[in-house]
């Protein structure tokens, strides 16, 4: 397998994915907040914790599909860079939510080793109708081969 050529991975810049719904119920949100060693929020309110998976699982895609749009050369060939999660209202359970997600960035840099890393980013929103409810902005590093 040879590297990605930069033009390459500059043509997944915009790229999106299907879109989809995702609700959110009770049993799995218990579940979310219990892994995090919380307790319940109050009136159905959704832990945080949600915003590592809905946003991809609801806009149509998921790890694995990510990694093969960016060529991933192993599953274990990409390093975390940044989570950012805007919220601007609550997720609550029960309630149904329009994903959708794009690629927002490419940009190639090499270390100090003279490795080259694609760090790309990927853009998620959670609306509810017309509101926008969450922004979640994933960077990933994407090493290549040496």
């Amino acid at each position: 397998m040879s590297e990605p050529s930069e033009k390459d991975m500059q043509s997944i810049v915009g790229f999106e994915f299907p879109g989809g719904n995702y609700l959110i119920e009770h049993w799995e949100n218990f579940l979310l907040t219990e892994c995090t060693g919380a307790g319940l929020l109050p009136d159905g309110l959704v832990h945080p914790v949600a915003l590592f998976h809905v946003p991809i699982t609801g806009s149509g895609t998921s790890l694995k599909e990510m990694f093969s749009l960016a060529k991933a050369i192993s599953d274990f060939s990409i390093n975390i860079h940044s989570y950012d999660w805007e919220i601007f209202s609550p997720l609550i359970e029960d309630e149904s939510y329009d994903v959708s997600g794009k690629v927002l960035s490419v940009n190639r840099i090499r270390d100090s080793d003279g490795r080259n890393h694609d760090r790309i980013q990927f853009q998620f929103e959670i609306k509810d109708a017309d509101e926008l409810i969450s922004r979640t902005t994933i960077t990933w590093l994407y090493a290549r081969l040496p």
